[in-house]
């Protein structure tokens, strides 16, 4: 197989059909067109059993998987090259024959606060509209007197239901409202005190292993800074052996030539917290491991029941 691109060479990018997904889909093939001008790229859409099913929450009908597994088909099955996903909804146990060949520069990591200026704002019983176990256990811990409902649906479903009026705010990722231009929405929360969820604000490219050819085309826009920080991520979530039910929160920022990585986990009720910090090089996932047997460490039962550490992840 050949390892470098030819005039006639082309690429079938697969992606879910959902606006944002499209939008990934684009930017990925704008910019690999930009470092690969002979390249013929092809996006082809698949309806993810994440989008079907908008009732209940994720972690209640398949977790991650919802969105992955049918483009891991496509791929198994050769109908496409590469798969385009948001970096925080891929599992972190992958199988060995899919490989994260590129993660495209990440977007802002912040959440937007849509509905109030602030938290702090919130009238007493307050319903947050959220599926995400990260986004409900951290407003519970800074508003045990809301409630939260679940919100689950692509952004425009979202902002329709807090039109009408099914609860008084929600949260949305602001990388996902810049990527379909809808930067004007909502208030973003200061990522020192609101963190972020791993992965999120990055678009990881997966291929198939054996793919030498597509390897090498997808090297041509791997960001390394992104694939670091999103890698060190992935590396503490594997060591936490958090799921789908697991509130687990992390910032990742670079200090010199090292990453600092600050993260938190919660009970779902978020009634309880707690942080850890630590520092180490790009690559040395030894140091995402120690962060979370130092989170481990510190949290109590009511924590450690929905997380399984490194054995079980």
């Amino acid at each position: 197989m050949s390892s470098s691109p030819h005039p006639e060479q082309s690429l079938r990018l697969g992606t879910r059909r959902s606006p944002l997904a499209m939008a990934q889909a684009e930017e990925t093939r704008a910019r690999l067109l930009a470092v690969h001008p002979g390249l013929a790229v092809v996006i082809v859409p698949v309806t993810a059993s994440g989008d079907k099913v908008l009732d209940r929450p994720l972690a209640e009908i398949g977790g991650k998987a919802l969105w992955t597994k049918e483009l891991d088909a496509w791929l198994l099955g050769g109908e496409i090259d590469i798969a385009v996903h948001s970096a925080k909804d891929v599992e972190t146990e992958r199988p060995d024959w899919l490989t994260i060949a590129a993660v495209l520069p990440r977007e802002d990591v912040r959440d937007v606060l849509v509905g109030a200026a602030s938290l702090a704002a919130l009238p007493p019983g307050a319903r947050i509209g959220t599926s995400a176990p990260r986004r409900a256990a951290q407003a519970l811990h800074l508003r045990p007197d809301c409630s939260v409902v679940m919100f689950r649906g692509n952004v425009q479903t979202r902002l329709a239901k807090l039109d009408a009026g099914e609860a008084e705010v929600t949260l949305l990722a602001a990388a996902g409202l810049n990527r379909l231009g809808q930067t004007g929405v909502g208030a973003p929360l200061d990522p020192q005190h609101w963190l972020p969820a791993p992965g999120q604000g990055a678009i990881a490219i997966e291929c198939r292993t054996e793919d030498a050819a597509t390897r090498v085309l997808l090297a041509g826009i791997d960001h390394l800074p992104s694939r670091h920080a999103v890698m060190a991520e992935r590396a503490l979530l594997a060591a936490l052996g958090g799921n789908c039910h697991s509130p687990i929160a992390v910032l990742t920022q670079a200090a010199g030539t090292d990453l600092t990585m600050r993260a938190a986990i919660f009970s779902p009720d978020g009634r309880e917290r707690v942080d850890a910090e630590h520092r180490f090089a790009p690559g040395d996932h030894a140091g995402p491991a120690a962060l979370a047997a130092d989170l481990l460490a510190q949290a109590s039962a009511a924590i450690r029941a929905h997380f399984s550490g490194p054995e079980g992840g």
